[in-house]
């Protein structure tokens, strides 16, 4: 997996981020968790509207290298900001320098939790999106009936790995994209558990797609912005 996020990429209080394909202000700041600050990103594209949806994103395994810096969580910032939509992706806890230790999902469902509230108090009148990838597609699941979210994005949830008998049922739109090359997660299981959803979401099978998505992020990029069911439009 990838390595740790290293802080020092982001000093500057707004920068530009060298992937992007458009102009972005962002903001390096600490948001407040129940086990203490996280650490966390926002982009802005020009021109986003006022009362727009911000889309929060959830990144992979903190024990296996996963962070707000890992390639599939840069990919859905940017796709999401070539959409017009501001993005806040986030350090779960123990990872880079957000506080606390990993906690098998529970504690960073809390973290991401704080994080949505967040969001909430600056951007108000603004629909709020949900995404994550592996790991973080589990955390967001698990918060996404308390989140009160609109949106939906779950990358390669990890169906073999957590167990997600528990978790509810989606009501909001919503979207699964997983590659059938998976060598991490059963693609089959996920397609299993994608077709027993009550409200089935939009599913995106990229059958030549592993795990990581490697060679396949602007596939992925252009999956996400063919299929993705939400709108732009403000609220």
């Amino acid at each position: 997996m990838t390595s740790d996020f290293d802080v020092s990429e982001l000093r500057a209080k707004h920068l530009y981020d060298g992937l992007q394909e458009s102009p972005c202000s962002g903001e390096e700041l600490m948001i407040p968790g129940p086990a203490g600050d996280i650490e966390a990103l926002t982009r802005y594209p020009e021109g986003c509207p006022e009362g727009g949806p911000v889309a929060v994103l959830c990144h992979p395994h903190p024990l296996y290298g996963g962070s707000m810096a890992n390639k599939v969580v840069h990919i859905l910032s940017d796709t999401f900001n070539e959409l017009g939509v501001p993005t806040v992706r986030f350090n779960f806890r123990g990872v880079g320098h957000s506080v606390g230790r990993f906690d098998r999902g529970v504690g960073e469902t809390q973290d991401l939790l704080a994080v949505l509230d967040w969001v909430r108090a600056r951007h108000p009148a603004s629909p709020l999106w949900l995404a994550g990838f592996s790991f973080g597609a589990y955390v967001a699941l698990r918060a996404v009936e308390r989140a009160e979210v609109q949106g939906l994005l779950l990358i390669a949830p990890p169906l073999t790995i957590f167990d997600f008998g528990d978790l509810p049922e989606v009501e909001v739109p919503w979207m699964v994209v997983q590659g059938g090359k998976d060598e991490v997660i059963s693609p089959h299981a996920v397609s299993r558990w994608v077709h027993e959803r009550r409200n089935r979401p939009q599913y995106t099978w990229m059958a030549e797609a592993d795990h990581f998505f490697h060679g396949r992020l602007n596939r992925l990029r252009e999956a996400i912005k063919r299929d993705w069911p939400g709108t732009v439009s403000p609220a």
